[in-house]
């Protein structure tokens, strides 16, 4: 079977440190992975949730590296690669009957989103 090796450059940027859950993220980017920078801000628009906002964010800063560092043009970017890692994990205590303690877990995600030409 022959791969295709084009010189196809990917463009990166990464959010660090989101405080929501990668598996809340992940829903999102699995509906923009392998769409055009467009569709993408089209979709991303008018999801209801409230992942999209980080998303969106991490979207036009790589499309912005890929316009100022590499010379390409957004309306002919597709993205390549979109994940959301699990970050570290804040853990509070909430208060319960007879000075008992309850563990809360609060998640963080690391967005990473590439975009190529097409």
């Amino acid at each position: 079977m022959a791969t295709n090796t084009t010189n196809t450059q990917e463009i990166k940027a990464i959010a660090r440190y989101i405080r929501m859950s990668p598996f809340k993220v992940r829903r999102v980017l699995d509906q923009i992975r392998g769409r055009s920078y467009r569709e993408a801000l089209i979709i991303l628009e008018f999801m209801p949730y409230r992942a999209c906002e980080p998303v969106l964010k991490v979207l036009r800063s790589a499309v912005a590296n890929a316009e100022h560092n590499a010379g390409l043009e957004p309306s002919e970017l597709k993205i390549t690669q979109a994940y959301a890692d699990q970050g570290p994990v804040l853990k509070r205590f909430r208060p319960r009957a007879q000075g008992r303690a309850y563990q809360i877990r609060k998640p963080t995600c690391h967005i990473t989103i590439a975009v190529a030409a097409q």
